[in-house]
């Protein structure tokens, strides 16, 4: 029961996380660590398999690896949140919270130009 809450977990993260791709606003880095952090107590099959992922299995080896994100997914990254920044301007209402939320998204476009590239190529 326990393993089959982990697969659970795992692939609703790793749902989410997919999802992130395409969405602005909602990360895909932390719920794939997530979803395999998840599988590798509850399948390593299916950790194995969210590893062998063309788009987020090389992203994830860069940051376990070195703590390192590759620049075409840091450009891709601060370009979606500029567009969530643009969007959250022009639809959240005047007052604190539009501006807390375009402080915090600088701030985490600011950490995520501040990490290293990767120093080796990934597969």
């Amino acid at each position: 029961m326990v393993r089959l809450l982990w697969v659970a977990l795992a692939a609703l993260s790793f749902a989410v996380g997919f999802l992130g791709l395409f969405l602005p606003l909602l990360p895909t880095t932390e719920f794939m660590l997530a979803a395999v952090y998840c599988a590798s107590r509850g399948s390593p099959r299916f950790e194995a398999w969210i590893r062998s992922r063309r788009y987020v299995g090389p992203l994830l080896e860069n940051w376990e690896r070195e703590r390192a994100i590759p620049r075409r997914a840091k450009f891709v990254a601060v370009g979606m949140i500029g567009a969530s920044m643009v969007m959250i301007l022009l639809h959240l209402g005047e007052g604190w919270l539009r501006w807390a939320i375009v402080a915090l998204l600088v701030a985490v476009a600011a950490w995520l130009i501040t990490r290293p590239e990767p120093s080796a190529p990934s597969r």
